[in-house]
Formats: C-alpha cells, sequence, structure tokens
C-alpha cells in the first residue's frame, strides 16, 4: 500500500500505468488458473497482450482503444480455434478468454484516463477510500449486527446489515476526502459517489466471489500472503474505476 500510494502521488501517469499493467498481468494469469488451468500457452500469451491494453490511454486518443479489443479477440479466437482441447468446451473456454480481457485490463483501463483528468489523482484516493472504508465497516458491521444473508448463494457470510454499514462507512470515506484533500467535492459529490460506487464495488465483491464459486476454489491466488490473490484485492475496485470516471466525465464540475 505505500508503494501504492507514492505511485499514485508522484510517479506519474506512465509509471502509474506500469503498476497496473503489472496487476493485470497477474490478475490474467490468476483468471486463467482457475478457469482454463491447462490453457498455459493461451495463458502466457493472454497476460503481455491483455496487459498492454493498459498503456492504450496514454497515447491520447481513445479511439484506439475498440479497434484493439476488437483485434486481441480475433486473434484469440484464432488461437481457440486452431488449438481446440475439446469441442463440447470450446466455446466455454473462449469465452473465459474474452471474459478475461473484458473483466480485467479493460476494467483498470479506466484507472489510468482517470489519472488524466483535472483531478485524476484526488480521485484515485477517493476510489480506494470508498473500497478501504466500505470492506472494514461492512466486516464490523456484519460481525455485530448481521442477521439476514445478503446472497448466501454467491456468498454465505455476507449480510444485508454489513452492506448497509459498508455503504455508511463509504459516506464517512468521501467526506473525508472533501475536508481534507479533496475541497472540490461537493457534498452531494460525497454522497452520490460513495452510495453508488459502494454498491457498485460491493456488486463487484460478489461477482469475483461467483467466479471462485462456480471455479470451485477458494482464493484466486496465492499472491499475498493471507489475502489470497491480486484478483481478491481488487474485485471492488474493478467495478468501481469505470463507474468513477464516466461520472467524473459527464457530472462532475469541480
Amino acid at each position: 500500500m505505500p508503494i501504492v500510494i507514492l505511485i499514485v502521488l508522484k510517479g506519474g501517469t506512465s509509471l502509474f500505468a506500469v503498476m497496473l499493467a503489472v496487476f493485470s498481468a497477474v490478475g490474467i494469469a490468476e483468471f486463467y488458473r482457475m478457469a482454463m488451468p491447462t490453457r498455459k500457452i493461451e495463458r502466457w500469451l493472454a497476460v503481455p497482450a491483455g496487459s498492454a491494453l493498459l498503456f492504450l490511454p496514454l497515447i491520447g486518443n481513445d479511439k484506439f482503444i475498440a479497434p484493439a479489443v476488437g483485434l486481441l479477440f480475433i486473434g484469440f479466437s484464432f488461437l481457440f480455434l486452431f488449438r481446440i482441447r475439446s469441442i463440447e468446451t470450446a466455446a466455454r473456454e473462449m469465452a473465459f478468454a474474452l471474459l478475461a480481457f473484458l473483466y480485467i485490463p479493460c476494467m483498470l483501463m479506466h484507472l489510468i484516463q482517470l489519472r488524466q483528468t483535472t483531478f485524476g489523482i484526488q480521485w484515485i484516493f477517493v476510489i480506494m477510500l470508498i473500497v478501504m472504508t466500505n470492506d472494514s465497516a461492512a466486516y464490523y458491521s456484519g460481525s455485530a449486527f448481521g442477521k439476514h444473508r445478503l446472497y448466501p448463494l454467491v456468498s454465505p457470510k455476507k449480510s444485508i446489515e454489513g452492506a448497509i454499514g459498508g455503504l455508511l462507512g463509504s459516506i464517512c470515506g468521501t467526506l473525508l476526502a472533501k475536508f481534507t484533500f479533496f475541497p472540490q467535492l461537493t457534498l452531494l459529490d460525497a454522497v452520490l459517489t460513495a452510495l453508488v460506487i459502494g454498491m457498485v464495488g460491493q456488486a463487484g465483491d460478489l461477482f469475483e466471489s461467483l467466479l471462485k464459486r462456480s471455479f470451485g476454489v477458494k482464493d484466486s491466488g496465492s499472491i499475498i500472503p493471507g489475502h489470497g490473490g491480486v484478483l481478491d484485492r481488487l474485485d471492488s475496485i474493478l467495478f468501481a474505476a469505470p463507474l468513477t470516471y464516466y461520472y467524473v466525465l459527464f457530472f462532475f464540475r469541480g
């Protein structure tokens, strides 16, 4: 975390993109190990190809992003077409390959675009605050008051009370941002982003839990001792990043 904070503050957009590309590379590798553990060649091709998408916003023209994703899809379609293991699972594996690109580098790319906005550094820290205060408040309020399960099929331990507590924690996080390092936030900005991004972040956490339960694994990886893999740490941010970027793009008037 100190390294991440230092890079966000002092590293510039290019170094920030390098850091996210590393996260993307590890995340794609984790996804392939969960979804298609025997597809090692495809995994090692997907890791650099998908992570390279993170550098497209640095070109300064968003019109390259859609063609790059399209070409990546076509390339991996050919790869899976001529490396069929089982005709019964071929379509499912191709869908997993596309999901890996859309879920990880394409979502993380929005953080680069957000970093390039006028108050990009502040917004990156807002996302971090929303996610961290949401997680902490949800854990403690769920432990203390949780009686009604939120979505037991996907995540048996999460409660409605914990989810509500998490949203209240997110509001505290955005208010902390407003009254410390981000005075350009209005009270409406603070409350709206806390609630909407907080809910979407919780959905991102549930989505990753859905993937893990579907793949039959407990954690996405083991790169972070005691905390699982990179995807276990980024699950909420992956969903929060695009929404925050489009909120700043279309609604924020700071």
